[in-house]
This record gives structure tokens, C-alpha cells and sequence, in this order.
């Protein structure tokens, strides 16, 4: 990266990409005091892994780190046993203390794929929130109206829709504004759909006589489909974790106009890059390989991404099957067993009807044979053993065996 200097540079590499920046003059503000800012954003632990829309925030993170300031990534360890009732148009159901805790190690160990581990530091709002108590709670509650609460779209749709909204709920943002009060953030940072949980966070800095902190969103991030955003309930994610090869098939399968968003927001190239590489007239084909090695070369190596684009070569230009394909065994049966039912035991697929789904749509090969219909069934004795392609990237051998 070009060494960012001037007070408007920083502003203009700091905004790169984002969608809401309250308020620029304030951030301006802050920048010109020459001390290093508390960045703050909050991840509530509600799923085990990382995927690549959350990088979008992570990546906004780095570049503060990059220039000096203070990042902190929070993991809400209490928040998360509230459940952020964002977008939700029911209750979300708990999870469990230790649900929270194992997913709150994973993104530990994730986040420094892309953060300095030296410059970052890891927080719990278990902290300060555990800490308040009931009198504490209860005076926190006491700084917001249920008016300004149901301003907020999706409480408000859903308390015209006459559909319930638990207590707790009305909480979360309270409680998330909170850790900015406790950490006197100058700037939070998530994404568009997080607006009013930040701004709640303006207002009760200001309750609690603080300088109220900088709002910055990032967009959304749309998921393979290219429509929902990238979520892994819905299974259009593309997690960091996952092996190189599963990254860069995924890449490959996005559209070609959804592609500049992924340069935009998930390379460090900056908007000008991204419109001279629009304009240089490459096929979308070689662009999204291009895009995939990145990808895969800030998650894993340099190595990973060459050996992952070779792999792609072979399988899709050659039409061969993966070199290093996964060996399952399922119990053995006298009775045929839907393959629909087998994907899913397989793990091709994350549930039944995601793989009926998949089977219907053409998208599944049995021995190089397409499967016509979700009502297919395979020979489950033991001994039998199937060639199983789901989509264009999954393979695995499956065996019936006897116990």
C-alpha cells in the first residue's frame, strides 16, 4: 500500500468502500489530534466459523491498524446470549454458554488471518455487561424509550405484524451500545444492517457524557447466489477457513457483475485498481481466477492459491475428477437408500431438502451418471461403493459397509 500521510488521504483510504460515515467532519476531527483511535467491532459467537462476508468489516479493521489506532475485536460472549435480533422476524432460539465459548475460540484463531496479531486486541462484553447486575441493567434501560427502540424497522414491522418481541430483545441494542460507553470507542464499524444499533451507541456515549464515536458501515456482502446475503444457514457462503480448492470453486461460480463487488471489498485494491481492471477488457473467466488466488492467498499461501488454480484447470478444462477425493462409509442396508438422504450423511449436502434441492436442479452425478429425480435410490448393500458429484465442486467416494 502506498504510504497514506495527509489528514484527507487517510479519510479517503479509511472510507474506501463504505456506505455510512457519521460523521465525516468528526472522524476528520479525531484524526487531526494525532493519537491513536479506539476502533471497535463486535462479533456475537452464533456460529463457528468465519465466512467472507464478515472479512468485508475485518478488512475496514486492518486498514485502521495499518495507520496506528487501536482495534479491537469483540467477541459478544453476553450479547450473544441475547441473540441480535437484526433483521429476524421470530425470537432467535438461545444458545448455550458453551455453544458460545467453542465458536468464540474458533474466531480467535480465525480473525488473525487477516489481523495483526501484535496490534489487536481480543475483548469479551461479558466483561462489563456480567458486571452491571440487575440495578445496572436496570438504570442502562432507564437511558433509552421503547419509542426510539421501535423506530428500528424490524421491531417496528413485527410489532405492527402483531408478532411477539421478547423483552430481552429490546435489550441488544442497549447492551451493544454499552460496550462502546465501557470501551469509549471513536468509532464502531459494522455492517448497513447494524445503522441503528451504532447510532444507538451515539446516543448513550453522549448519556454518559463521552464523545460520541464515529459510525462506519460496509456493505453487505451477497452470498454465491449473488441475491441473499452470505450467510451459512443459507449455504451460499464461502468460509476462510475452508480447504483452497473449495474457495476457489466457489469464486469461480459467482456472476460476473457480482465479481467487482468481491474485487471492491474483499481485495485491498482501491476503487481506481478495481475500474482500470474493469476496463482492460480480460475474460470474466481469467478475472475470477485472479480474484479466487487472492482470495486464498490472504487465508492460506502464495503455494495454496497456484496449487488450487492448477486444481481447478484439471478438474474443469480437463474434466477430470479431483486428485485427493474424501472417503466416506455409511452402514450398509438391505433396503435401497435415497441418495438424497446419503448426500446429506455424506456432508455434500446441509440437509435433505438442500439436497433434493441440488438433485431436482440437475446438479448431482452418481458414477458420472445424472440423477433424474429426488426420488432416486442407490443399492445400499455392503460393499456397494458410488462416485458422488454434487455441484460442480463436491466429490466423494461413499462405501456401504457392514457394522
Amino acid at each position: 500500500m502506498t504510504p497514506v500521510k495527509t489528514i484527507d488521504e487517510q479519510l479517503a483510504y479509511l472510507a474506501k468502500g463504505s456506505v455510512d460515515l457519521i460523521e465525516k467532519a468528526d472522524l476528520k476531527a479525531k484524526l487531526q489530534r494525532g493519537t491513536p483511535l479506539t476502533i471497535k467491532v463486535g462479533f456475537d459467537p452464533t456460529a463457528p466459523d468465519i465466512h467472507l462476508g464478515h472479512t468485508v468489516v475485518i478488512r475496514k479493521m486492518r486498514h485502521f491498524q495499518q495507520l496506528g489506532h487501536r482495534v479491537i475485536f469483540l467477541i459478544g460472549d453476553f450479547t450473544g446470549m441475547i441473540g441480535d435480533p437484526t433483521g429476524k422476524k421470530a425470537t432467535r432460539p438461545p444458545l448455550t454458554r458453551e455453544e458460545i465459548e467453542a465458536n468464540a475460540e474458533t474466531y480467535k484463531r480465525q480473525v488473525f488471518k487477516i489481523l495483526d496479531p501484535d496490534t489487536t486486541e481480543v475483548r469479551f462484553n461479558r466483561e462489563w455487561l456480567g458486571a452491571l447486575g440487575s440495578d445496572g441493567m436496570i438504570k442502562l434501560a432507564a437511558k433509552y424509550t421503547l419509542a426510539r427502540i421501535l423506530e428500528r424497522d424490524d421491531f417496528r414491522k413485527r410489532f405492527e405484524a402483531h408478532q411477539p418481541i421478547a423483552i430481552h430483545e429490546l435489550l441488544y441494542p442497549l447492551a451493544q451500545a454499552y460496550d462502546s460507553v465501557a470501551l469509549k470507542c471513536d468509532v464502531e464499524m459494522g455492517g448497513t444492517d447494524q445503522l441503528f444499533n451504532l447510532l444507538v451507541g451515539r446516543d448513550l456515549m453522549r448519556e454518559y457524557g463521552q464523545e460520541p464515536q464515529v459510525v462506519l458501515t460496509m456493505p453487505l456482502l451477497e452470498g454465491l447466489d449473488g441475491v441473499e446475503k452470505m450467510s451459512k444457514s443459507l449455504g451460499n457462503y464461502i468460509g476462510i477457513d475452508e480447504a483452497p480448492d473449495q474457495i476457489f470453486g466457489k469464486v469461480m461460480s459467482i456472476s460476473d457483475d457480482l465479481m467487482w463487488k468481491y474485487y471492491l471489498l474483499c481485495t485491498d485494491l482501491t476503487p481506481a485498481e478495481v475500474s482500470e481492471l474493469r476496463a482492460s477488457g480480460q475474460h470474466p473467466m481469467e478475472l475470477k481466477k485472479r480474484l479466487a488466488k487472492s482470495i486464498i492467498r490472504d487465508f492460506h499461501s502464495p503455494d495454496a492459491a497456484e496449487g488450487a488454480e492448477a486444481e481447478f484447470r484439471r478438474i474443469f478444462s480437463e474434466r477430470q475428477t479431483p486428485t485427493d477425493i474424501e472417503e466416506k462409509s455409511l452402514p450398509a442396508s438391505d433396503e435401497p437408500q435415497l441418495l438424497a438422504k446419503i448426500i446429506t450423511l455424506a456432508g455434500l449436502a446441509e440437509s435433505n431438502k438442500d439436497a433434493q434441492r441440488l438433485i431436482a436442479q440437475g446438479g448431482v452425478l452418481v458414477d458420472d451418471v445424472k440423477a433424474e429425480t429426488t426420488r432416486h435410490a442407490l443399492d445400499a448393500r455392503a460393499g456397494r461403493s458410488y462416485l458422488l458429484k454434487v455441484g460442480k465442486r463436491r466429490f466423494a467416494r461413499v462405501t456401504f459397509t457392514s457394522s
